[in-house]
Order: C-alpha cells, then structure tokens, then sequence
C-alpha cells in the first residue's frame, strides 16, 4: 500500500465508553457546564470562539490569576504572534502548588518517584511547595532574578520537579536539557539562551551504571561564558571535580534555605521556559514558552483528552528534555493529581520494569512511545501479566505512528481490553496535542478520534483546500495559547517553520488524513515519506510489514535515490535475540513486506543492525538513518540522537 491507499488502515472501533467513563469524565461535566450537548457541537463552538473557549477553561482549571484579564486573545500582531489573557498576571506556580494546599489537599501526594537502583521517594503537595521554596530562595541567593535563563540539566529526580517549580517562582525562565546530551549539545543550547546557571547532579543511573553528569556540565559550562554557577544535586555519591568559586551543593544551598517565597508576579505573557528542538539540519530551536501558554495548554489535553484527576496518579515515561517532562510536571500538577516519574531505562534490570513501576505505584494514567512498546512486547505477555495493572484506567501513546500489531498487544495485553489508549500528536512549539483521543468518544486501533477541542486543525490538499479520505497536510487554522511565541533570537525562523507555506495556517509537517467515519491518522512527518514511481508511501507502512515477521523486533524503512524509481525502500531491521541474519532471512522480511504493499513496492534491500538510531523518548530518527546510510558528511544536528553507536550500526550494515 501506498500513502495514497490510506484505507487498509483502518479498524473497526475496538472500545467504546462504558457509563463509567462516561460518569467520571471531566470533559462531559465541562460540556454540561456550558450546556453543549453533542461534542461536535463543542468543537464547532470552541473553532468559531476561540476567546470564549479558553476563557471557559481558565475557569475550569482554576486558574488562580493574580490580576485579572482583560482581554483573552489579540490578533492585532498578526495570527502567529497571537497574545493571550491582556493585562491578566499570571504564576502558574501558584495554581501548581499553592492553591492545592491552602484548598486542604497539602497532604496528597504530589511526587513519587523511582530511582533505577531501586531508591523510591514520595513527597506531598505541601513538602513539593517548602522544598520548591527552598530552591527558589536558593536560587535567589545565587543572584537569579526575573528574566534570567537557568539550564536543568538533570535526570528525572523530584529535585527536577523542584528546580523547574523554582524557576517559575521567581520568574526565572528555565532551559529543560536532555538528560543524555554530550558536551557539545548542552554547550550549544547554554550559549544560546544565555544561561546564568546550571542545575545538575553529580550523576545517574543508567542500565546499572554512573553516568558522570557533573562531568558534562563542566566542561559545557567551560564553553559558555554566560553560565556563573552551577548547582549540584547529589545523586550517586561519586566524586566530582569541584570548583568552589562556582560550585555549589543543593544540599548546602537548598536544605537550610527558607521554606517559604513569595511568588514573582508575572504577566501572562512572561516567558516561563525555553526548550530546544532538533532537526537534522540547522541548530536547535529554542521555542519560548509564557506562563498562560504551555502550562495551561497542557493541562487543558490532560482534563480533557486524558480525563486526569486529583484522585489519579500519572505517569508518562519522558525525560526532562523532551516536551512532555515539562508537560507532565506542570500539566499533572495544575490538575491536582500524583504525578509519578522514573529514573531509569524501560527494560533495567529487567523488560518488566515498567510493569512492576505501574502496579507498585498504583499508577491509573501511563503513557508510552509506541516505538518503546515494540521493543517491549518481544519479551511476551507472561511478564506484563505477572503485575497487578488493575488500577490502569488510561493508557497514553505519543511521539510515532502506530502500527496495528503494537497498539493490539499495548491494549489487550497491557490495558486488558478495557482500557481506552489516548493517541496523542502534536509537538513542542504547540505545547501538547494537536489531535487525540477522548474518554467519551469510540476509539479504532491506531487512530485519532479528535482534534484536540481549542485546536481547530484540519487537512488541507496542496492548495490548502480541505480534503477528506485523502492525505493531506496537517494545519491549525486558528491561534490557542499554547503556540510557541517564536524562536529565541529568531522570530523569523519560526514564521518561515510554521507560517510561510499557507498564510495564515500553521503547517505542521505531518501526512495526515480524515477518514468517512471522523477517525485521524498521522501517516508521518511528510519529509519522512518515501516517494516510489510517484507513489507516496509512509516508512509506518512498510515498518508494519516487516515485523509482521516473527524474527524482526523493529525496523526502519527509509528511501534512497534510485534512477529510475526516483527513490527505492531500504528497510534496516533489529532482529529477535534467537534470530541470525542471512539472505535467506532478508527474503522472507522482503517477502512479508511485498506481500502486504505489493510487488511495486518491494525494498530494494533490508539491512540488518542491532539497535535503531533514536531519542531517548524512543522516536526513530529516520532522515539520520538516511543521512548516514547515504554516507553524507553533513549529518546536522545530532543532539537529540540517544546513542551514536547506533548511527554507526547503520554505516556498517549488512
């Protein structure tokens, strides 16, 4: 199948909400509040009024504003320098964190978190706010003020939570940095925002071993003239290289601070958060991120895609990093719910590891990359079933398309068949989803049952003309808050990103289409696609296929330039342990995949690698394979890639 025959898709609807989803559900009582019947109806109401939706939700996450808005949107910069909430002065600490403890709900739990080694740490909403308040005061005394850009360059420990909490206190704009990142990358992403300090540990654990982080933050921290301080957590205990004119320990600067901070006041347009994204050509992005856009953004998708609630404990399986740490740190949080977080590799000491996170822990809402849940579902069902998962009640899925063998064994496997997964695409500078899934709708396997309510997207053909049963391009037609406001130091670079193609519509990037039924699917990234003989095909498809084979755990497919085809497919594929590659093996894999896209579509080769070339939130990097594969010099940005090993496997395929 080609991108164009799109159909073979589609399932037939696989769950359907039961009354007591339809009880529980936050959106339905939002809905009732505004006496909107059908949900279409909110959707339409929400695309033609803008201002009248958000305005509706700032009252429905109780938002605890210290001055009041005057003015919900204005579009007088032009639709992509949209503002929000004029005149409104907004924390969003202050709705993270204090108004759950002045309403009575300081001794609820805020925090739990599990180092890899095992070490487990619970902290309440009130401990959350004094140890938050500590870090900021800290901060303060380190000479951080309104304005000043901190790097958290730390693993996912609550003393993350705290140091980005912190930040948000006193006004400070925080630069969440991947975990993994080398010297170069965290230098890159310091100099250009300008960081005053770095947040880091000592080290973490990963796969049973020290990763020396401390170590990487000196020497980025040697390269970036802007930073003056860096604050250490210790985490392992390893020795450090230590610097006591600008080294300081958290424990030394945070523990005997004040517990109590007053709360910066901030407009609602006050930047809050600068986070990098990569690409394989150019240098990072920095998107700048206010305090009424991200946050609330956030935990808008959050209420009304994944139902989350005060009595829920979520967990999505992220890096500070990548957007969605930020996002469930604060989306988590505003909502009134336990946000649960995890130091370490999905499969250490063991592939059960997460299943043994989620039933420990009572974890209700647990969110994966799909690509994690392929490499995970070889290991068998036995291992998932030996875990009480009976608390799940939503499962998450973000960052790659699905395909459907996956999402069947994350569903009936993981979710026991009654869990509804809440498909979920959108990006950084969008600050969440753009299209989802609800807890009220019926859901069909690797589909999107919505556009996000507040999110007016739609398909558009190469005119910008609706279209639908056909592929098209991914756009928002209308401005919401949590759009990046632009790039920093390059405003024009975000018009030319998101703007240029089709005035006035944010194009996103992805294939996408809408079926008869009002079902999405995200074919991927429309520079991902691979174009045979004038056929569109997505790597998903062929990816599908090939696994489809009992010996292949994952694969790649990519295009490569062929002179009479215009590209031809390559696939690379990670087989089982038990599996040896031959050509014998490489016939069957083509075999698989001509018997499902058919003959025009055959791979050229399939080339066999032991690991895929990805981010740690588990996102394959398809244009670096190709780059590399194609033995291109100019790889661009290889900051995001989580293991360079895996880029060499794909240089010396066989």
């Amino acid at each position: 199948m080609s991108v164009e025959n799109w159909e073979s898709l589609s399932e037939p609807v696989v769950w359907r909400p039961s009354k007591a989803y339809l009880d529980k559900s936050r959106l339905l009582r939002f809905m009732r509040r505004h006496n909107i019947a059908a949900y279409a109806d909110l959707l339409a109401r929400a695309d033609a009024d803008p201002a009248w939706f958000w305005d509706a939700v700032s009252a429905d996450l109780g938002l605890v504003w210290q001055r009041p808005y005057t003015q919900v949107m204005d579009t007088s910069r032009g639709i992509p320098w949209t503002t929000w909430f004029t005149g409104g002065h907004f924390n969003y600490v202050s709705s993270a964190l204090d108004k759950h403890v002045t309403s009575g709900a300081g001794e609820r739990a805020a925090v739990i978190w599990e180092g890899e080694d095992g070490e487990t740490r619970r902290l309440s909403y009130r401990e959350l706010t004094a140890l938050t308040n500590r870090a900021a005061n800290a901060l303060k005394a380190l000479g951080v003020g309104k304005g000043d850009r901190v790097a958290i360059y730390m693993p996912m420990i609550p003393e993350t939570v705290a140091a980005t909490l912190a930040c948000g206190r006193i006004g400070a704009i925080y630069m969440p940095v991947f975990s993994g990142y080398g010297v170069e990358a965290v230098a890159t992403r310091l100099q250009d925002a300008g960081a005053k300090i770095i947040i880091t540990a000592d080290g973490y654990y990963r796969r049973g071993k020290v990763v020396r982080m401390k170590d990487i933050a000196d020497a980025a921290a040697a390269e970036s003239p802007s930073v003056e301080k860096l604050l250490v957590v210790r985490r392992v205990g390893t020795d450090v290289a230590w610097n006591p004119t600008r080294d300081v320990w958290w424990h030394e600067a945070v523990d005997p601070a004040a517990p109590d901070c007053a709360t910066e006041e901030t407009a609602a347009e006050d930047p809050y958060m600068l986070i990098y994204t990569s690409g394989t050509t150019g240098t990072p992005k920095g998107a700048v991120h206010v305090h009424c856009g991200f946050p609330i953004k956030g935990a808008q998708d959050m209420a009304h895609l994944f139902d989350v609630q005060e009595d829920d404990t979520f967990f999505w399986l992220t890096d500070i990093g990548w957007m969605m740490g930020p996002w469930a740190i604060s989306g988590a949080l505003l909502l009134g719910a336990t946000l649960a977080i995890y130091e370490g590799t999905p499969d250490y000491p063991a592939p059960d590891r997460l299943w043994d996170f989620a039933a420990r822990h009572a974890v209700t809402v647990m969110g994966i990359a799909p690509t994690v849940i392929r490499s995970l579902m070889g290991h068998g069902d036995a291992l998932v079933k030996r875990h009480d998962l009976s608390r799940l009640r939503i499962l998450g899925a973000s960052g790659e398309p699905w395909n459907s063998a996956p999402w069947h064994w994350f569903f009936t496997v993981v979710g026991g068949g009654r869990c509804p997964i809440i498909n979920y695409s959108g990006g950084t500078e969008i600050s969440g989803g753009i299209v989802g899934c609800t807890t009220i709708q019926p859901i069909k396997p690797c589909s999107f049952s919505t556009a996000v309510p507040g999110i007016a997207a739609d398909v558009v053909d190469d005119a910008g003309r609706p279209v639908r049963n056909a592929v098209g391009e991914l756009v928002i037609r209308k401005p919401w808050p949590g759009m990046t406001r632009g790039f920093w130091h390059a405003p024009e670079r975000y018009e030319a990103a998101y703007w240029q193609r089709f005035p006035g519509l944010w194009v996103h990037g992805d294939f996408a289409v809408i079926d008869a039924d009002g079902f999405w699917y995200i074919l991927g990234r429309s520079d991902d696609t691979i174009k045979v003989a004038g056929k569109r095909l997505g790597p998903a498809e062929v990816e599908s296929a090939a696994v489809a084979h009992p010996a292949v755990t994952e694969a790649a497919a990519v295009g490569v330039p062929h002179e009479v085809k215009g590209e031809a497919v390559v696939v690379f594929a990670v087989l089982q342990p038990d599996a040896a590659p031959s050509d014998a093996l490489r016939g069957e894999i083509t075999a698989a995949v001509v018997k499902v896209l058919g003959p025009a579509l055959k791979p050229e080769t399939v080339l066999f690698v032991r690991q895929l070339p990805k981010t740690r939130n588990g996102k394959v990097l398809r244009r670096l394979i190709r780059a590399r594969h194609l033995g291109r010099a100019d790889l661009g940005d290889l900051s995001s890639l989580e293991s360079p090993d895996a880029l060499e496997e794909i240089a010396h395929a066989v």
